[in-house]
């Protein structure tokens, strides 16, 4: 599996949801191998219990989604997020699924040093990060303080690992054309996952 999709949305019928199907058929299309993690159908948990947190240090885990989870991460060249953009954040989901999978220690996630974590995910090549926002990309940008940027991706993502991270928001999605919509759709089924 070269490509690991991280899906974070409970409606089916939402533009996430499209967005999904569009980035899948466009990586069959291209003859990728991929993978998707759909959070919300696999009802992941993601909360810690004090037991799962009492096995953080070691890299061990109660949830097997979590040992799956970081096993596929640990094997994929490009991940792909997509989800919504709430509350200038990422959703609670995947802000869980960061906190319970990114596990200390070798051969997981990460190790820590004495100046910080040392990310293990260099296998990651490529990340893209697909949102979906009310505000304008814009406003985010510009007025919110930008937390995707500055926070999930420039600090996150890069300190597990992660290299050529790309960001790219369909904002003002509330009060956007189907015209609008179809067009970002068809940008997405064209665009070239590395």
């Amino acid at each position: 599996m070269s490509v690991l999709i991280i899906y974070c949305h409970p409606y089916v019928k939402s533009f996430n949801h499209a967005i999904l199907e569009h980035v899948q058929k466009n990586l069959q299309t291209s003859h990728l191998n991929y993978h998707t993690i759909d959070l919300y159908y696999d009802d992941f948990n993601p909360t810690y219990s004090a037991k799962e947190l009492s096995l953080y240090h070691d890299g061990g885990t109660t949830d097997p989604l979590v040992s799956k989870y970081l096993s596929l991460l640990k094997k994929c060249q490009t991940v792909i997020f997509i989800t919504p953009y709430w509350w200038n954040d990422i959703p609670g989901m995947l802000k869980g699924f960061i906190d319970k999978v990114m596990k200390e220690g070798v051969d997981q996630s990460h190790t820590v040093t004495k100046t910080g974590v040392k990310g293990a995910l260099t296998n990651v090549k490529h990340c893209y990060v697909l949102t979906t926002s009310t505000s304008p990309t814009w406003y985010i940008r510009f007025f919110l303080g930008n937390a995707i940027k500055k926070i999930f991706i420039n600090k996150t993502l890069k300190q597990l690992g992660f290299s050529n991270i790309s960001w790219q928001n369909f904002g003002s999605v509330t009060n956007s054309s189907l015209a609008k919509r179809n067009k970002y759709l068809d940008k997405v089924a064209r665009q070239t996952f590395k």
